[in-house]
């Protein structure tokens, strides 16, 4: 009621005073006082709309009708109609009608003193209207904050699209084949003589190789050859091997410069089965007889030439060892063991591999291997010239010159030995 009486009392001064009015010190404490007043009802008032109707005894209710004195100054229509009403008792005599009284008492004394400050009419407000005409009851909005307020996960600017990481594969494979056959006829009555024979050669190459762009480098390749021939004129075998190997041929090199790395090679080699001469019932060779194995340490050189057309290895081992075993007794002397089955020794030695495309049809394949150990010298040159006819046709030259002086002397031929055929048949690369 403080509040009230004080409104009240600026309002019957506001009546009796229409010229300007100075205020004086005193006066400026009661305006403070004042201000300070309605700044804590405001606050009270705030405080009771936000918490809403308590149930107990003291609680204080919000009224709505103190709203006028601290929205935007509008010019309302009971302040006046209530000051020029003849009849004051057609309000009623209520307790809420007497602060609809003070605050109507109020604005009018603000409209009759400042009326500069008044922003806005009753009319206005009744044009634009109410912000809801159709609630009748409290609108109570249920908003779940946990979700409203979620974390959105980060998503990158840029999306790879079918991006796939390989670990880089340092093997490549790779072999070829073929099967040749050879046939030769005669009639019993041409002039020169001679005989009917038929032949087959086949042969497979197998490569495993790793190399991993940093110097090191491992090759590992299986050669297998057999071949079989018949012969009239053999009256012992019905067949005989012409052509009889297993070799294994493995290098792990590292790289010193450009072409040159620093190698250890392996060579291991023997055959499949027996080997004959014609009309001969003595075996002079068999599997595991002999069995030859040659480890060297030196240095191999990468060879490339004529715009790669001409492609191979070229091995240098000034250090190496050489180990032959014949599994057969019968045999050993033969390949000058003795009563030993296996003998061993020390050398060097030498060996190439090389291809050369002479052409886009023919193509000539060389392996040479040459070891010493200063009191023997065995030495081997296989040559093969092949002539592709179509994709899986071709024709084949084999010539094959050897040297060994630790077997027996022929009278003709010295220590060399030699090999040549020529053959037709199916080839395939892969």
């Amino acid at each position: 009621m403080t509040v009230l009486t004080l409104l009240l009392s600026l309002c019957a001064m506001a009546q009796q005073h229409k010229a300007k009015v100075v205020l004086t010190t005193d006066s400026m404490a009661t305006v403070n006082a004042y201000l300070d007043s309605l700044l804590k009802f405001r606050q009270q008032q705030m405080a009771m709309s936000t918490a809403g109707n308590v149930d107990s005894e003291n609680a204080t209710k919000p009224d709505g009708r103190y709203y006028r004195l601290f929205a935007p100054l509008t010019f309302y229509r009971s302040p006046a109609n209530r000051r020029l009403d003849l009849t004051p008792e057609s309000y009623g005599n209520e307790d809420n009608d007497k602060v609809a009284e003070a605050v109507d008492n109020v604005l009018m004394a603000v409209y009759l003193n400042r009326p500069d400050l008044v922003v806005g009419t009753e009319t206005i407000l009744d044009k634009s209207g109410s912000v809801r005409d159709d609630l009748d009851r409290p609108v109570k909005n249920d908003v779940d904050m946990s979700k409203a307020v979620e974390p959105v996960p980060d998503t990158p600017d840029i999306i790879p699209q079918g991006l796939v990481i390989q670990k880089p594969n340092f093997w490549t494979f790779k072999g070829d084949g073929n099967l040749q056959l050879m046939q030769n006829f005669v009639s019993d009555n041409w002039y020169k003589g001679g005989e009917s024979n038929y032949s087959m050669v086949g042969q497979v190459t197998l490569a495993a190789n790793y190399n991993n762009k940093s110097g090191v480098q491992l090759e590992n390749i299986l050669e297998l050859k057999l071949g079989f021939q018949t012969s009239p004129s053999d009256t012992v075998h019905k067949f005989k091997t012409n052509n009889d190997l297993i070799r294994y041929t493995g290098r792990l090199g590292l790289q010193a410069t450009k072409k040159w790395y620093y190698t250890l090679q392996l060579l291991a080699y023997t055959q499949f089965t027996r080997g004959y001469k014609s009309n001969d019932e003595k075996v002079y060779s068999d599997f595991m007889s002999p069995f030859n194995l040659n480890v060297g340490l030196g240095m191999t050189y990468n060879l490339s030439a004529f715009d790669g057309k001409l492609t191979g290895k070229v091995n240098l081992s000034p250090f190496s060892y050489n180990w032959k075993y014949i599994d057969r007794s019968d045999l050993c002397a033969h390949y000058g063991i003795g009563d030993h089955h296996s003998m061993d020794d020390f050398g060097s030695q030498i060996t190439s591999e090389i291809a050369w495309k002479l052409s886009n049809i023919m193509q000539w394949k060389s392996r040479f291997y040459f070891y010493t150990t200063y009191s023997r010298t065995e030495m081997e040159w296989e040559n093969t010239f092949q002539l592709a006819l179509s994709k899986y046709i071709s024709t084949n030259i084999f010539v094959y010159p050897r040297f060994d002086d630790s077997v027996g002397r022929d009278k003709d031929l010295g220590y060399w030995q030699f090999r040549e055929y020529c053959s037709l048949g199916l080839s395939y690369a892969f």
